[in-house]
């Protein structure tokens, strides 16, 4: 369900998908809702998808998946209209190896200076939960471009509509 939200909140903030500039960042690898989330965003007309994230927090075959894998988050930002934090999953790594995490926000971290480089009016988002300083500034997530607390509250509604829809209003199976 994280991948509908996120198209939800990306058409209610945005109003099409087509003429987008989208980068996903951050633990590609062990995401819950990355990989459904190219899938659909390029179903969606999508042409321009970026991504950026360490290279052993990067799946093989993400490149087949029709994104542009970047080396640096500056050049992955640059004239995005829609950034896609991805949370560092640390209870999944299996002695895959990271940057410290002053290390890791330095380079994949989204911060002011980084989010400038966006399109000016750029809309950030998050699945949560957010590791505050490390994926993302505290500064970002609470700013006027966040679009974090708006993915929770059409999660609600979203979640409500598909338990209605699975198990019927009266809660019997549809």
């Amino acid at each position: 369900t994280q991948a509908l939200l996120d198209l939800v909140t990306i058409r209610r903030e945005k109003g099409q998908f087509d003429s987008l500039k989208i980068c996903l960042a951050g633990d590609l690898l062990h995401s819950r809702v990355a990989r459904s989330q190219i899938h659909a965003l390029k179903q969606l007309g999508v042409r321009d998808l970026r991504v950026i994230g360490p290279k052993t927090l990067l799946p093989d075959n993400m490149a087949a998946l029709g994104v542009t894998i970047h080396r640096s988050f500056d050049e992955a930002i640059e004239g995005c209209d829609v950034v896609m934090m991805l949370r560092l999953q640390n209870e999944r790594m299996n002695g895959t190896l990271l940057p410290s995490a002053s290390e890791y926000f330095e380079h994949y971290g989204l911060d002011q200076r980084r989010l400038k480089l966006a399109a000016p009016d750029a809309i950030v988002l998050h699945p949560g939960p957010i590791n505050r300083g490390i994926e993302i500034a505290d500064d970002v997530a609470d700013g006027p471009q966040s679009v974090i607390l708006k993915q929770v509250r059409y999660g609600l509604a979203l979640r409500m509509a598909i338990l209605t829809m699975t198990l019927g209003r009266e809660g019997a199976a549809a």
